[in-house]
């Protein structure tokens, strides 16, 4: 949802160092998300106009037609809006019947039948951000209803909820109210149906309380900062955030950087490329928001990356953070670090980011964690450019990136 949110507290950057990872609760076991999710949701594109059969149906085509469902797009999500303004007699949500003219369960089989899956919004408050009916009570019979229509995917957002004196505002950002019982609750609520229908479970709470420390025994993903304003500042706001958390993100629990703005003409095409680039190795899931009618070739290149997808979609599921070479600048809070890497099933990636200007910029193999002194074999994602060697060096303009993933089957056979 986009709405304007007071400023919230994020996570102060932090070098990462070898043995560093955190120790994590038992995470939530429903067999989902074990690498990030990837899809497209719909509020972007037309905010509540766009949540509507027309648009579901239209996508999924398009996921085909593109070539996005053979990449791993599956999840088509439907965002704030779908329902009427009230419940119905029996207290069940109803789908808009001018936006839903064959109802919610014919579109999800026909959505199955091209073998994608749906998701849907909603919220833990008494209303969603747009002021459509929240769970708030109604948990159960919300996940019921959900099950009985074969819902894949449900976003939980996090509007009026209580807040001070008694009132409960679109958004409440006391400190008073912690929202992980209330997240709990839903999460209960989609595990007693769990029979009749495993449902993804996202936490939108926008990185309240320290989500990233309890969100893996409680959902399958969950934002970890306020909403991605479709700016570069939000880019940079969110990327930079995400390396002090990165420890917290693994099979079935990943910290969630917001909806992918690749295609919206929002970014130059260098920003459109860090940007994808940096969710991906960061392990976000990867969930355009954007209109596949009218995306641009470079942009549908840089979202059809393979390379970068399978990195993203790496069986390990170990986000990349920041690490220091020798000689380089110490991280400024704030803004995204030039130098990052995290490991791979068969090797690690790189990432190379010109957060701040065009820069030349270079990285020693034994400087990067999991690699060490010695010769390996690269590949850089975007520019295809492969070599051997003891080092890389790339020549970036400003706000651009490199991925970079180095194989090496000795460092392989230490990991697993």
């Amino acid at each position: 949802m986009k709405y304007i949110l007071a400023a919230a507290a994020l996570a102060q950057i932090a070098v990462a160092t070898e043995g560093s990872d955190h120790e994590l609760e038992k995470r939530l076991d429903n067999g989902l998300g074990l690498t990030p999710p990837m899809g497209w949701s719909s509020w972007n594109v037309a905010q509540c106009a766009s949540a509507s059969e027309r648009y579901a149906i239209d996508t999924a085509n398009k996921f085909i037609s593109l070539g996005l469902k053979d990449l791993g797009y599956s999840y088509v999500n439907i965002d704030d809006c779908w329902s009427t303004k009230s419940r119905d007699g029996s207290g069940n949500l109803v789908p808009d019947p001018s936006k839903w003219p064959n109802g919610i369960k014919s579109v999800v089989d026909r959505i199955h039948g091209m073998g994608l899956k749906f998701g849907l919004y909603g919220c833990v408050g008494t209303m969603t951000c747009a002021g459509y009916p929240g769970s708030w009570g109604r948990e159960a019979q919300d996940a019921r209803l959900l099950a009985s229509w074969g819902v894949d995917f449900w976003k939980h957002d996090a509007c009026y909820t209580p807040c001070t004196n008694g009132q409960t505002p679109q958004t409440c950002w006391s400190a008073q109210f912690n929202t992980r019982a209330w997240y709990e609750t839903m999460r209960d609520a989609l595990a007693s149906v769990r029979s009749t229908k495993n449902i993804y479970y996202n936490l939108c709470q926008w990185g309240r309380d320290s989500v990233w420390t309890w969100g893996n025994s409680v959902g399958n993903s969950w934002r970890m900062s306020a909403d991605n304003w479709q700016d570069w500042d939000s880019v940079e706001r969110i990327g930079s955030a995400a390396a002090g958390i990165s420890q917290y993100s693994g099979p079935g629990g990943f910290n969630d950087l917001d909806m992918l703005i690749v295609g919206n003409n929002k970014l130059t095409e260098n920003e459109e490329r860090l940007h994808f680039g940096l969710w991906a190795i960061c392990k976000s899931p990867l969930i355009l928001g954007n209109n596949l009618n009218t995306i641009s070739a470079a942009s549908l290149a840089i979202i059809k990356n393979k390379g970068i997808i399978d990195i993203n979609q790496d069986r390990l599921g170990k986000p990349a953070t920041i690490f220091r070479p020798s000689g380089s600048p110490a991280p400024v809070s704030g803004r995204i670090y030039s130098y990052w890497a995290g490991p791979l099933s068969d090797g690690v990636v790189i990432g190379l980011v010109a957060g701040t200007g065009a820069a030349t910029l270079s990285v020693n193999f034994r400087d990067v964690p999991g690699l060490g002194s010695g010769s390996y074999s690269w590949r850089e994602m975007y520019s295809g450019r492969t070599g051997t060697g003891t080092s890389v060096s790339f020549s970036l303009g400003n706000h651009d990136m490199a991925v970079i993933k180095v194989t090496t089957s000795e460092w392989y056979s230490q990991c697993v």
